[in-house]
């Protein structure tokens, strides 16, 4: 579970463009760990154009 304001700090979210740029993740790892009840995550969008934010910290412990 994310700690109480986590969402909110900087630096602490990502999105799946994002990750696939720093972790060489895919957006199918992403929604497989999300399935999975590992990562948490928020559906948001950008001049209409949809994407799936997760947690940093959830990340990079599904990866390593």
């Amino acid at each position: 579970m994310a700690e109480y304001g986590e969402w909110n700090r900087e630096g602490a979210s990502l999105s799946d463009v994002t990750a696939k740029k720093e972790y060489g993740v895919d957006r199918e790892f992403i929604i497989r760990g999300i399935n999975a009840g590992k990562l948490e995550f928020c559906e948001e969008s950008i001049y209409g154009n949809p994407y799936i934010k997760v947690l940093r910290r959830q990340l990079e412990e599904c990866i390593g």
